[in-house]
């Protein structure tokens, strides 16, 4: 009848289930409260972050456009340098057709490792006030 054919015995449909299981809930910090909340605190933490990776972007997009508007403009004004020939091609083909990539990704492989220790920065910023949110609160008997 064209349908599927029968399992055999004993090789049906199983269920598995499993416990239920509850997520922790993590306690809401003041910090992150003021951060999640957008409160004046939260934004200034945020513009910090915010600026800190701008400028680490803009730093390395004006090397990336210094080096790839530099060697053209280098070979134009250099004619010696133009002239030059590695492993029988010419230099600018060997910089710009090869050698530019590989130090792309290594100016990319950069930038993340920087992005990441700007955010590890930043949490340690946070959890630092949260430390010392907790002093305080302690200090004061709440």
């Amino acid at each position: 009848m064209g349908g599927r054919p029968p399992a055999p015995p004993g090789k049906g449909r199983v269920l598995v289930t499993g416990p239920r299981t509850r997520t922790v809930r993590r306690p809401r910090y003041p910090v992150t409260r003021e951060i999640d909340e957008q409160t004046g605190l939260g934004e200034a933490y945020m513009r910090s972050l915010v600026r800190t990776q701008l400028r680490l972007a803009i730093r390395l997009c004006l090397v990336l456009a210094a080096v790839v508007a530099g060697l053209p403009l280098l070979f134009a004004l250099v004619p010696e340098v133009r002239e030059q020939e590695v492993l029988g091609a010419p230099l600018p083909w060997v910089l710009l057709g090869g050698l530019i990539y590989p130090w792309f990704v290594a100016c990319g492989w950069w930038y993340v490792r920087q992005a990441e220790r700007n955010e590890d920065d930043f949490a340690e910023l946070v959890d630092r006030s949260l430390a010392d949110g907790d002093r305080a609160a302690h200090e004061t008997g709440r």
